[in-house]
């Protein structure tokens, strides 16, 4: 397929995406639907040759459209140590969450999971159209189930520990787990010093390589 023929697979898919309505009218689960209006949020591109996979938009994601529009994002774009300019570079990054659409609370006012109607339907979909991807940045236990599968551990701190062997995998792209960059996960940082020492200066280095 010529670059033409790329990039029009790839804005077909999007604007497929952004119509979807399925957690609204046909819900996994009966009774489970979305609380609100979708407002599905992910950048695909055709060139970029890193994916950030994460989990599924808040709150304020949902209301600008942006992914990582929030202080999730500060904090992921100081671990990539990118502007904002360039993390919204679609020819740099491309940004497809598991879930496309905020999923709303729980009872204690955390966000739920992501929604179980998109990664079925959407997500081998998704990394078919994009086969230039080299590096997956899979953040969180959903992102790391989907790309990992039985390699993903039992918990997210040995899945990450274990990020050597996931970045020499010799099928697909290259997997790099991650923590979620929430403020829920800050005493996590402060546990595990050997994030920041050993993983962040590898991501990058590699960051710094597949987007110059």
């Amino acid at each position: 397929m010529d670059d033409g023929g790329h990039a029009g697979e790839i804005a077909a898919l999007h604007a497929a995406i952004s119509a979807c309505r399925v957690c609204r009218d046909m819900p996994a689960r009966e009774g489970d639907v979305l609380p609100h209006e979708p407002r599905p949020v992910a950048v695909l591109s055709d060139r970029a040759r890193i994916l950030i996979a994460g989990q599924a938009p808040g709150l304020r994601v949902h209301e600008s459209g942006l992914p990582f529009n929030d202080a999730s994002g500060d904090r992921l774009r100081n671990w990539l140590d990118v502007t904002r300019e360039a993390f919204y570079t679609p020819e740099k990054f491309a940004i497809v969450p598991m879930g496309f659409c905020f999923p709303g609370y729980d009872a204690h006012g955390s966000d739920l999971p992501p929604r179980r109607e998109c990664a079925p339907l959407w997500r081998a979909r998704v990394m078919a159209a994009m086969p230039q991807i080299e590096l997956v940045l899979a953040i969180g236990q959903y992102a790391q189930g989907w790309h990992l599968g039985a390699a993903r551990a039992s918990s997210m701190t040995e899945t990450v520990r274990d990020w050597r062997r996931h970045l020499g995998r010799n099928e697909g792209p290259a997997v790099l787990p991650l923590p979620h960059p929430s403020w829920r996960n800050t005493g996590w940082l402060k546990r595990n010093p050997w994030f920041e020492e050993e993983v962040l200066p590898e991501l990058r280095n590699r960051v710094k390589t597949l987007t110059s």
